[in-house]
C-alpha cells in the first residue's frame, strides 16, 4: 500500500499533467520538439526558466546589446507565472492561436445576427468590417470570405466560419 505522502505526490503530478496537457494538444509534436529547442537556446543558464538575464544573454547573443529593462519586464508580464517549458508553450499558442474563444467570436457575431439564424449577409459584414473600429481593407476581407461557407443568397455561415478561425481550415470528411 502507498503512503499518504506518495499518493499525495502522485496526486499532484496528474493535475500538473491534467493542467499543462491542454497546451500540449494544441501542437504538433515537431511544433513541440523545435519549440523546445527555441526555449532551450533562450535558457542561457539552463534552469529550467527563462529570466530577464536569459533575455538580454539572448538579445546579446543576436547581436542586440542595449535592450531597455522595461522592454524585457513587458515581455516577462505577459506571462502569468514563471516561464517554464508549459508557460512558454502558452504564450506561443496564445500568439499563434489568436486569445479569443470560438465562443467568442460567436457571440460577436450573434449580435450582427439577431433572428439568430446562424449567417449574416456577406455584403453587410463587408460593410461593417471596413467601416469600423480596427478597419479590414477590401483585400483582407475578401481573403477572409476565402474561408468562408457563403451560400447562393449571399449569406455568410459565421459558426462556419468562427470554427475555421479557432481550429483552422475545416477538415474534408
Amino acid at each position: 500500500q502507498a503512503s499518504r505522502k506518495t499518493k499525495k505526490k502522485e496526486g499532484g503530478a496528474l493535475r500538473a499533467q491534467r493542467a499543462s496537457s491542454n497546451v500540449f494538444s494544441n501542437f504538433e509534436q515537431t511544433q513541440i520538439q523545435e519549440f523546445k529547442e527555441a526555449f532551450t537556446l533562450m535558457d542561457q543558464n539552463r534552469d529550467g526558466f527563462i529570466d530577464k538575464e536569459d533575455l538580454k544573454d539572448t538579445y546579446a547573443s543576436l547581436g542586440k546589446i542595449h535592450v531597455k529593462d522595461d522592454e524585457l519586464d513587458a515581455m516577462l508580464r505577459e506571462a502569468s507565472g514563471p516561464i517554464n517549458f508549459t508557460m512558454f508553450l502558452n504564450l506561443f499558442g496564445e500568439k499563434l492561436n489568436g486569445t479569443d474563444t470560438e465562443e467568442t467570436i460567436l457571440s460577436a457575431f450573434k449580435m450582427l445576427d439577431p433572428d439568430g439564424k446562424g449567417s449574416i449577409n456577406k455584403e453587410y459584414i463587408k460593410r461593417l468590417l471596413m467601416s469600423q473600429a480596427d478597419k479590414m481593407t477590401a483585400d483582407e476581407v475578401e481573403q477572409m470570405f476565402q474561408f468562408a461557407s457563403i451560400d447562393a443568397a449571399g449569406n455568410l455561415d459565421y459558426k462556419a466560419l468562427s470554427y475555421v478561425i479557432t481550429h483552422g481550415e475545416e477538415k474534408e470528411e
